[in-house]
This record gives C-alpha cells, structure tokens and sequence, in this order.
C-alpha cells in the first residue's frame, strides 16, 4: 500500500508529504530550514529547547516543529515578529547558565549554540545565571573529557548512547536546577560502562563533551631530537581530514595528508593501512584455522576498540568468539617498535609512534596493559626493568586533533601537492583502504580467505552485498562446495542483535564484523563534526573509490607484507606473531565496576 499523502500551507506555499512528516521536515521540502538545538536527525526529538517554533494558524500557542505533525489543510508560518522573539528568548534562556567563554572552548567555531545564537540575532545574556556553583569535570576516560557546566541538556548524548549503541551509559539525573547528564551513581564516565565509542561528542552541540587531546604532548615529542616520532594514519583519516580544513564531504585527500603530516615534524609517515593488511593475514588465517579445527565460532573481528569494551561489559562470557588479533593500530606499533626498530637500528625506547585515527576510543585500546608486545619482546635481550616499561603506541588523535594541528601552524591543506608514504611501513592494498566502512574487513578478510582455502582466484573482489548503511548485512560465499555464511553489524545496538543469537545457540554464521560507530569507522566519533549519514555515505564512496583505485586490492599480495613474514614474522599464527600480534581480552561484566561502591 503506497504511503498516504497530505497536503498542508507553509508560508503561504502548497506541500505535500508523506502522512505523518512532522512541521520541521516538511518545510525542508520547501527550502525552509527551522533552527533547532535539541533534534537530531533520525535519533530523538524532545522539543525540550524551544528554538523550532512555528505558528500554525488557529493554534493558541506555538507549536514545536520536531514533535508535531503535519495535517491535512494546516497552515503554517515560520517568519514573524512572533516567532522570532519567542526563538530569541528560547536560546537566550538557554544560554543563561552557559559559560560564555567561547575563545577558550574546543568547540569554538564549531558550535551549534554559539552558530544559533549569531542566526537569532543573541548580542547579549539579558538573565541572570540561576546555578551557582561550578561542576567539577569529569577527566575519569581516557578517551573523553566531560564539562557539564556546558552541558544545555539537550539530551542528545543520552538518546545516541541509548537508541543507537545500547549502552546507557549516560542519563539526565537530578530535578530542576539540579538536572545535569552524568554516569550511574555519578561517578565519572571511566567508572561506567562508557565504550569510549565517541558519539556522544560527535552529536553534543557544545563543549559538554569532547575528546581528552593529546595534541600538547605529540608536538613536544616531535620537537624532542632524542626521540624519533612515526605517525601512522587509518584509512578513515583519508576521506575525513579533508573535511576538517574546509573541504567537499568525503574529499580523498590522501596525498595532501601525507604531505601535511611530513611538514608537521614527524620523522616518518607511514600507513595504517599497512598493519590492515597484516590483521587480514592473521584473522583470515585464524578463520581457517578454527573452521578446519573446530574451533569456538562464529569468529567475530576485534579492529573496533569502542565493540571490544562492549563485550567486555555486557557478553563477557562470548569473549570467545572474538578474534584474538589485535587491531591494526596495535599491531603497527608493535610491529614499528620491533621490526622497524632493526631494520632502522634505532632504540625502541625512542621512539614515539602516533596514530590518527577516526576514533576517541583508540586512545583507550593504546592504554591498555595488555598492548605492550614490544617490550616483552625485547625484554630480555636489553635488560629492561619494569620501569622500562613502554608501550605499542604512544598517543591516539582523533582526526579533528590533527586538523588543529594543522590550522596551528597555518598549513594551507589544500594547496598541499600529493605526496607518498615512507618505507617499509606505508605500503597497503586496497583491502586494507575498505577498512574504513563498515563491512570493509568481512570483505578483506574474504578476499584472502578464498583464495588461501581455494588456490584459485575470486571471480569477483568486490563483495558489494557486505556494503552499504544498513545495520545489519549478511552474505553467502561458496568456498570450495562449502557454504560460508557472514554477517556485519555497525552499531553497538545492531551487535546486540547478533550477540544474542550467538547467546540463544541460534547464530547461523561462521565470521561476524563488528563496528561500533554508524558506517564503521568513517562515521567514528573522532571524525570531523558535523557527521550524518549524508556525509558517511560521500565518504564511504571515496572509500571505495581508493579501493579501486589501488593496483593490489588483495592484502596477501601485499610485497612488503610477504617481506615483512620471510624476514621476520616466519608464517601467519607462528609463535613471533602470536607474541606479538594477537592478545587476550578482560571480562569486565555491568556490575564489577560498582562492587566498590
């Protein structure tokens, strides 16, 4: 049945739309775009800010656009004295009890209040502020940094944290005055069940939550001349920085980012890319493996560090399923303080290695104890104490840590010329670039699976029903008479689903990826703000654009993934790559974190 149609007035025009299309999408129809602060797109409407008020003829009130819908013979007006005055007095009340100190804040510049408040016509603060005393931040993640004193409880933090990942980590608590977003039993996002996935940030329209920047410490090591600071990109970075300097949604910028990093400092750029290619040689062999031992299946990816904290938390007894291999930015640390330390003669303990990546939850995964593989690696073969103690990688930034960076020391990004990435670190595939989209490693991975189990070629690489928005997609592929079924979740909401067929003993599937972020890492919560699913799919297409742009598009055709195994590693799942290249994982459960208090 095809969808009931109504027409209403706006503005003194006739629109239809679909029954059920609500006052603020109907007016986009007609080119009217109705300010709003607490909306988010395809996630919540509360109407809790007042901002999108619209005057609907007969109505004694305003209305508010994001919750009320349309009629049949409505008609509506979103330009009058009226509406305009109610709009200002709506955001000046919100903006009471908000610190005005917008040079100062991270988000300067790209603030939705700050933006609104200069589209309304707000030249001054006309109340007076009714809370009184400041809140302490919160600097518990590793990941996040939380001022609730910018906090204009919107509720957009809690709806993404709820509705899409299905972690209620956050909430609103208190009454009135008091009302404030915090974690259970107020205790700071590092006590909770937080995944550090980031979204909360990449929705909150102020500074109430932003990524913990380690911006200060990379730029003091690159000055430092005893030490030697690599840089490693993710294929996300790519299709996301571009954005960040004032460029087209989704601009591949790959060369210029090379050429920008370089003028930067750092002493070496290489590739994330690389250690994908190298995490397909492992997990795909790791498949086979337990396909041909039986083993615990389905298997499911580890890349998303945001998706292993969920396990953790909330299916500490599946921790099984997960592949034991690390994630590329783990495995290139560990592999750059090892091999690329020989191969360069240079004293692990020296070097820095700094990863830009498309995640706030990569900054967790770099803290975690368990990625420390090159010290034990030389451990003993330099004598080194526990107090030698270092890790695989140094320092995580977001992509929009590096574009302040950049806007820091006035590089012109966009006249940058295209440059490559160093040896022996920056060579990668095409595989490895789909990492960057959800259903990029399920298609990676199948790409190398096939033809190490069948020695022949795949008819096709491109695995296009593993691609796409959707949050849930599967797929079919006959290897040798065998029927291999897939599945790729984004979303920590979407995994669920997964997981609890995997609980239930009903999982008809022998790999799953998951990723935690809508779209996969090109939707990250690191990545430039805004992000919504027009802008993932530009960048998604330019993903896949680099892809084919690619001469190699198979990651076990990668040459100096082949060098890398006959000069060091010996063989895929051998005792130096389990060393140093796969790990274990915590059961953390829901509950643990609160027995203390």
């Amino acid at each position: 049945m095809a969808n009931e149609m109504i027409t209403l007035c706006i503005d003194s025009q006739e629109v239809t739309v679909v029954k059920g299309t609500t006052i603020l999408d109907a007016c986009l129809q007609v080119g009217i775009k109705i300010p709003t602060l607490c909306h988010l797109e395809d996630i919540s409407s509360h109407g809790s800010c007042g901002i999108c008020v619209v005057e609907v003829k007969n109505s004694k009130r305003l209305v508010r656009s994001c919750i009320t819908s349309a009629l049949p013979g409505m008609e509506v007006s979103t330009n009058n004295e009226r509406i305009r005055a109610s709009r200002k007095l709506n955001l000046e009340l919100v903006l009471a009890n908000h610190p005005l100190e917008c040079l100062t804040c991270e988000r300067n510049t790209n603030c939705e209040l700050q933006s609104l408040a200069q589209q309304l016509g707000v030249r001054e603060s006309r109340f007076q502020r009714t809370k009184r005393n400041l809140i302490p931040l919160d600097y518990s993640s590793s990941s996040l940094v939380r001022d609730p004193n910018k906090c204009i409880l919107c509720n957009r933090c809690v709806e993404v944290c709820s509705q899409v990942q299905g972690v209620h980590a956050i909430d609103i608590i208190g009454r009135g005055l008091r009302s404030k977003v915090s974690t259970f039993m107020d205790k700071g996002l590092g006590s909770s069940v937080c995944t550090n996935c980031g979204q909360c940030a990449l929705v909150c329209p102020t500074g109430a939550i932003t990524e913990r920047s380690h911006i200060e410490e990379v730029f003091s090591d690159i000055a430092n001349p005893n030490l030697t600071t690599i840089v490693q990109t993710a294929p996300a970075i790519r299709v996301g920085i571009g954005e960040a300097m004032g460029m087209p949604w989704g601009a591949l910028v790959t060369g210029q980012m090379v050429a920008g990093l370089r003028r930067l400092g750092f002493s070496k750029v290489f590739d994330t890319q690389f250690a994908a290619d190298l995490t397909i040689m492992e997990e795909g062999h790791e498949l086979i493996s337990r396909i041909q031992k039986k083993g615990v299946l389905p298997m499911i990816t580890s890349c998303s560090p945001g998706w292993i904290k969920y396990i953790e938390h909330f299916y500490p007894e599946q921790l099984d399923h997960l592949s034991t291999c690390k994630s590329p930015q783990q495995m290139f640390g560990a592999i750059a303080k090892t091999y690329y330390a020989q191969q360069a003669g240079l004293d692990p303990r020296n070097i820095r290695v700094v990863s830009i990546m498309p995640c706030t939850a990569k900054k967790f995964e770099a803290g975690r104890s368990e990625m420390d593989g090159a010290f034990e690696f030389w451990k003993e073969e330099m004598a080194l104490s526990e107090g030698e103690r270092f890790a695989d990688v140094d320092y995580a930034l977001t992509t929009r840590e590096l574009a302040s960076m950049f806007k820091r020391v006035g590089i012109q990004f966009a006249s940058l010329p295209e440059e490559e990435f160093d040896s022996p670190l920056g060579m990668s595939t095409g595989a490895a670039v789909i990492f960057g989209a959800t259903g990029g490693v399920m298609e990676a991975a199948l790409r190398t699976a096939y033809e190490v189990l069948t020695k022949k070629s795949l008819p096709s690489i491109d695995f296009t029903d593993l691609r796409g928005m959707d949050g849930i997609k599967e797929a079919t592929v006959d290897i040798n008479g065998t029927a291999l079924r897939v599945a790729v979740a984004n979303t920590l909401g979407n995994a669920r689903t997964l997981m609890e067929q995997i609980q239930e003993g009903t999982s008809p599937y022998a790999f799953i990826e998951v990723m935690a972020c809508p779209g996969g890492c090109l939707g990250g919560g690191g990545q430039p703000i805004p992000t919504n699913e027009a802008i993932r799919k530009k960048r998604a297409a330019s993903i896949y654009q680099e892809d084919r742009n690619f001469e190699v598009r198979k990651s076990h055709e990668n040459s100096e993934i082949q060098a890398l195994y006959k000069d060091f590693l010996i063989e895929p799942l051998g005792e130096k790559s389990h060393h140093l290249l796969h790990t274990t994982y915590t059961k953390r459960g829901q509950y643990a974190l609160f027995d203390s208090f």
